[in-house]
């Protein structure tokens, strides 16, 4: 995604006016997207970018500098290998959201979509080989908020954030304080939980009841504009928290 410049550019000082915690938003989407060299090179102003936004607790950033000097000092292949390995084979550890909300139905085409224009009408725009649901674009988007609707956004997908720490913890991956700073951010509390089975392909593919498709599950109809939603509206979220 871009903000004046693709996502995974190093995060400069230039955003520091922003909202407090927009900076601290695109460090963490730095540090979940792909190792590579460019980013790699960067590595070393994000402890410095987190202690001047002051959002995060002094113990997660010290988590989250470890974790940097980890990727810093690793080879060049074994960290980006394991990146692959860590977040592209298996739906548990998947960083593309709507992969843990709908699976492979029908319903993620449409969800991806709509999530599209809302990033195109910000004036956002992807990579051509990003997905909008990935997690990085996600909080990228969410950098641009106000600070109280990017929290209470970040609040609506602490359940996906959560699994996905749990899934990360019981791999044992650093990656994990990533996904504990973004808890911390949106109020919640990272802590495991259950990963649950992946339903039989053939129930991902069923067809929605009559009746019960996209207009009726919160999305809008054609023509309509779209709010964003990750996960089914919560009624107790303001609906500030939406573009």
């Amino acid at each position: 995604m871009a903000i004046q410049q693709p996502h995974n550019k190093p995060v400069s000082a230039s955003v520091a006016g922003r909202q407090p915690g927009a900076v601290t938003l695109r460090v963490l989407a730095a540090l979940l997207a792909y190792p590579d060299a460019e980013l790699r090179g960067n590595l070393y102003e994000m402890g410095a970018l987190l202690a001047a936004d002051g959002i995060l607790s002094g113990s997660r950033r010290a988590e989250i500098e470890a974790f940097v000097a980890q990727l810093s000092q690793g080879d060049a292949l074994e960290v980006e290998s394991a990146y692959v390995e860590l977040f592209d084979r298996g739906r548990a550890t998947s960083l593309h959201l709507f992969e843990h909300v709908h699976g492979d139905s029908r319903d993620r085409g449409p969800a991806m979509i709509d999530l599209g224009q809302t990033y195109a009408q910000a004036g956002l725009l992807l990579n051509e080989d990003e997905l909008p649901d990935y997690l990085p674009a996600v909080l990228e988007f969410a950098s641009t908020q106000p600070q109280r609707n990017a929290k209470d956004f970040l609040g609506e997908i602490a359940h996906l954030l959560n699994a996905i720490f749990g899934a990360l913890r019981e791999r044992d991956s650093s990656y994990a304080c990533v996904l504990g700073a973004l808890l911390d951010m949106a109020g919640h509390k990272a802590q495991p939980v259950a990963i649950t089975a992946e339903p039989p392909i053939d129930e991902s593919w069923a067809e929605p009841a009559a009746f019960d498709g996209c207009s009726t599950q919160g999305q809008a109809r054609p023509g309509q504009p779209q709010p964003v939603r990750i996960v089914r509206n919560n009624p107790s979220i303001p609906q500030g928290a939406n573009p």
